[in-house]
This record gives structure tokens, C-alpha cells and sequence, in this order.
């Protein structure tokens, strides 16, 4: 298996994410020990922001660290796990909502695809990029 960087490059629809988390210097980070979860959103979530919103945050290294740590939560929680919480404490330390009556809602996102195993965790595949409050 591969850590969860090495996931989403192999992957191939995470290429804007990837290049965010190079910007962000948080490579090494996500390459680590762990275990973290990551609800990674794919290159049609960025697609979905308002146009120049993803290269001002590639100048923003600061505003893009936190949302990109607002989208992993320390420990490996699975989908079977997700499904029991109303909420989960982000790396970059706000809450993130989770609401599993209809699939898996994260805040306004839909995790389309769970459980994508990694080395050192586990990612989610979301579908909208969490922007924190």
C-alpha cells in the first residue's frame, strides 16, 4: 500500500489537492506516521469554487494550510465510524459536521466514495472542499 499522499497521486483525480498540500509545505506531514483520516475532495470539487479562488489561496500559504488541515482529523476513522458521530475535530482545530441520515454529509460535502485505504490512514472522498468558518 501507499500513505495517503502516494494514494492520492495514484489515484489520479486528486491533482489539484496534491498540488495544494505541496504548496501548504504539508507533504512530509501526510506522509508521516499517522494515522490521520482525510476527506479528500476531488479536482471537480476545486472546479466548483468561484474562478481564481484556488490560485489566490496558492498565495495564501496560510489561509491554504488551514483550510487543507480542516479537512483531516487526527486517528484513522473509518466509514462504520463516521457513521456514529455528529461531529469531529479537525487538525486545524475547528469541528466539522457530520450528518449520516442520508449517505455521509462533512459541513455541505457528500463523501462519495469511503474507506480508501492508505498506509497511514484512511482517506474519504468528498465531493465540495470544506471552507472553515
Amino acid at each position: 500500500m501507499a500513505d495517503i499522499v502516494d494514494t492520492a497521486v495514484n489515484a489520479g483525480s486528486f491533482s489539484t489537492l496534491v498540488a495544494a498540500v505541496k504548496a501548504a509545505g504539508l507533504v512530509e506531514t501526510l506522509k508521516g506516521k499517522g494515522p490521520f483520516t482525510v476527506f479528500a475532495p476531488t479536482d471537480e470539487a476545486f472546479a466548483k469554487l468561484p474562478e481564481g479562488t484556488v490560485d489566490g489561496l496558492l498565495k495564501d500559504i496560510p489561509q491554504l494550510k488551514k483550510i487543507l488541515t480542516y479537512h483531516v482529523i487526527a486517528g484513522k476513522v473509518m466509514a462504520a465510524d463516521v457513521t456514529k458521530l455528529k461531529s469531529a475535530k479537525t487538525v486545524e482545530g475547528s469541528d466539522v459536521a457530520i450528518n449520516a441520515s442520508k449517505g455521509v454529509k462533512v459541513n455541505d460535502s457528500t463523501v462519495t466514495t469511503p474507506d480508501v485505504a492508505a498506509d497511514n490512514g484512511v482517506i474519504h472522498i468528498i465531493d465540495t472542499v470544506l471552507i472553515p468558518a
